[in-house]
């Protein structure tokens, strides 16, 4: 798989790595804001977008790990080049809508995920069963927490935020979340109080706890590194190429297709796709 690599921050480093740990080749780095930092991959380093796929060295794929004032650009930059996009920034989201119709004019696509990580993936998949289970059960209140390091720009999480939507979704009683708002007196029975934390050099933290009289049922996950989301961006980068399995058959015959003849994906699409095909083997 050749990619090319938008920002080359500490995330961007980390993307490198686990490329080329994975036998994948670096075609270009983009980064105006960066220092004199040479890529380990011995790709070169562009301060300006390339204004062609032949310029970024034909890319499979563009992965963007950025700022939030900087990634709906760079999405619709890389689309407009016909390349697919993996997008780990956080905080841009309010741009989705204008971002998913130049991806869809470009006949591309883009896979975008507030949290990489395979464990974070998981989680919300762990949180949102529990939430199911407790709601019945109203003397378990619902509260949450987030932890990151005191440079984390973006507050609440890109990451609690998802969280929290999986949550509501399979939640009858609990409708609303106060994100980080000192509260007086007694919470709504709908709402849920969600805190974030700035300290140190934390790389991440979420838990939820569903309390009552009797006991606290808690369920967290912690990032150790920011390597998860490194090689979950790559697993989300090799998934986007690969054909859906309904693809890879010929409608009329029901036999397989050769490589050459499979569909590529087009349109938007979220790590809930890709895990959930990795799962189940079905996207639908």
């Amino acid at each position: 798989m050749n990619i090319c690599l938008i920002g080359y921050g500490k995330m961007g480093k980390m993307v490198e790595a686990a490329a080329l740990k994975k036998g994948c080749r670096i075609t270009l780095v983009i980064d105006p804001f960066c220092p004199e930092d040479q890529p380990k991959s011995g790709a070169v380093l562009s301060r300006s977008f390339p204004s062609t796929a032949e310029e970024a060295g034909n890319p499979d794929v563009f992965i963007e790990f950025t700022r939030p004032e900087t990634a709906a650009d760079n999405i619709k930059a890389a689309a407009a080049l016909g390349k697919p996009v993996v997008c780990g920034s956080t905080g841009w989201h309010d741009h989705l809508t204008d971002v998913s119709a130049a991806v869809e004019k470009a006949g591309t696509a883009l896979l975008w995920s507030s949290n990489f990580s395979l464990g974070v993936n998981l989680f919300y998949r762990i949180a949102a069963y529990a939430a199911a289970l407790a709601d019945p059960f109203a003397e378990y209140d619902l509260g949450g927490m987030e932890i990151h390091h005191n440079k984390k720009v973006d507050s609440p999480s890109g990451t609690a935020m998802a969280l929290m939507e999986r949550v509501l979704a399979v939640m009858k009683r609990k409708t609303k979340v106060l994100w980080n708002v000192p509260t007086e007196g007694a919470l709504n029975e709908n709402s849920v109080h969600f805190t974030s934390l700035r300290q140190g050099y934390a790389p991440g933290v979420h838990s939820l706890f569903f309390d009552s009289p009797a006991d606290t049922i808690e369920i967290s996950h912690t990032a150790r590194n920011r390597e998860g989301l490194a090689s979950g961006a790559i697993i989300a980068a090799e998934w986007l190429l690969r054909p859906a399995p309904s693809a890879d058959l010929d409608t009329r015959s029901g036999e397989s297709l050769p490589p050459e003849s499979r569909k590529i994906r087009r349109g938007i699409f979220t790590m809930d796709d890709a895990l959930k095909e990795i799962l189940t083997g079905d996207i639908d």
